[in-house]
């Protein structure tokens, strides 16, 4: 089975390193020089070329086993076999992974629905992934006209437009408004403390859907400072006297929180207020569905950090695609968000010390990378692979194995791998995002 949908037989090193090699001719460059040092000598035994190719998908035609190999036994008991369907390596992993690795993985289809009049919200935080410190997301849907009431965190937020289109309103410490529309594939990002809200349009009768994330991993939807839960809170005199108003003027506000609720549709040409102190200079909306996507041998990247989108300075991100059987391969510097959007993935997280796990994706899943993690994400569908890599930093960074060995010295390379000078001779020095399949 595995050999028939995925002939991908190496240990993860191996795939790093030969599949992130582009095309066979040498330069000076891309290839890096070769060397004709003597082979090193063996100090342990060479790393296993057991096949470790994934053994099934969601939609393959089969029951799912505990076998990989000569290696565990059948079911016996009991099977979802949805969900082992949807967690091939879970269930038989590769015989590279080893040690203990936290889950790094969490659909949202499992995550308690908050369900409002006129929308919903579902979240993910350190309860449900605890290896997830450093952020946390949110998946919010709002009917037409529908709104997500007046608002701020001490967190940053960012979000992504999943699908339809949204008006966005905030003001400033400094007393500056902001007013802007946000369509499907385009950001949005408020600083902690700005006072901000959210409303679908009516571009589309469906209404809008987005995903929301925060740089805190505890970081709770719940627990939003909310307008009319506050005003609720406050004694109608002081509210009176802060307004310059009489008691009678509060006659009609909540007695709770509103959060979620049905309104008009605004217009798409409203204005905000007119600001003696002006309006925001540098806007909280970013068109990221306009920019071009860079073309790469195996799928496309969008990357949007301060330098772009120059508001958002705590979070930034990349927007990947991936065709079948090519793959997305690096090393990061910052702790990685990820949100799948469509397809199937498989991602093997190496955590040092002899540590590693196979994970597998599918659209709706949140996956996570602590800072200094080494790891793949492979397309194992038959259709392209979308996701978002998302960052706790204003800059997008990272480290590419296969530029790290290519610009180190070969002899130091071919020491510590005792590979080819021919494979040596196809690493990349310059940075390949998404590689094609291996040849």
């Amino acid at each position: 089975m595995a050999s028939s949908l995925f002939p991908i037989a190496f240990s993860f090193l191996f795939v790093a390193v030969a599949i992130a090699a582009p095309a066979a001719s040498v330069s000076s460059d891309v290839g890096s020089a070769t060397s004709t040092a003597a082979a090193p000598v063996e100090t342990v035994p060479l790393a296993s070329d057991n096949p470790n190719g994934i053994l099934f998908l969601p939609d393959t035609d089969t029951i799912p086993q505990a076998i990989r190999g000569s290696l565990g036994a059948t079911i016996l008991g009991p099977q979802n076999i949805p969900i082992e369907k949807q967690n091939a390596d879970l269930l038989a992993p590769p015989t590279t992974d080893a040690g203990n690795i936290q889950n790094a993985k969490w659909p949202f289809s499992l995550s308690h629905n908050r369900l409002q009049t006129g929308g919903w919200a579902r979240q993910q935080n350190q309860d449900v992934m605890p290896i997830a410190t450093s952020m946390a997301g949110v998946n919010m849907r709002l009917e037409a006209g529908a709104i997500r009431e007046l608002h701020w965190h001490k967190t940053a937020e960012w979000a992504y437009m999943i699908t339809g289109s949204a008006q966005i309103t905030a003001v400033d410490a400094d007393g500056r408004n902001f007013i802007g529309n946000v369509r499907q594939g385009d950001l949005w990002y408020f600083p902690p403390g700005i006072p901000h809200s959210i409303q679908a349009t009516n571009d589309t009768s469906a209404g809008t859907e987005f995903l929301l994330v925060f740089d805190d991993g505890a970081f709770s939807e719940d627990s939003t400072f909310l307008l009319t839960d506050w005003l609720a809170h406050v004694p109608k005199e002081a509210l009176a006297k802060n307004f310059q108003t009489s008691i009678a003027a509060f006659d009609h506000i909540p007695a709770q929180q509103l959060y979620i609720f049905p309104s008009a549709p605004p217009p798409d040409n409203q204005q905000a207020p007119k600001s003696p102190q002006g309006t925001i200079p540098n806007p909280f909306t970013f068109s990221l569905s306009q920019v071009k996507p860079t073309q790469l041998s195996g799928g496309t990247v969008k990357i949007v950090d301060s330098t772009t989108f120059t508001a958002a300075t705590a979070i930034s991100a990349s927007e990947i695609t991936v065709e079948p059987g090519a793959m997305r391969c690096w090393h990061p510097t910052q702790d990685e968000w990820t949100f799948f959007i469509g397809g199937q993935a498989r991602v093997t997280l190496f955590g040092s010390s002899g540590n590693a796990r196979t994970f597998d994706y599918e659209a709706g899943d949140v996956g996570f990378v602590p800072a200094s993690f080494g790891h793949f994400v492979e397309n194992t569908g038959n259709t392209t692979l979308h996701f978002l890599e998302i960052f706790n930093s204003g800059r997008v960074q990272d480290v590419s194995l296969s530029q790290w060995l290519a610009l180190t010295p070969p002899d130091l390379v071919k020491a510590h791998l005792q590979v080819s000078d021919e494979t040596i001779s196809k690493l990349s020095k310059t940075k390949p995002i998404v590689v094609g399949p291996s040849n």
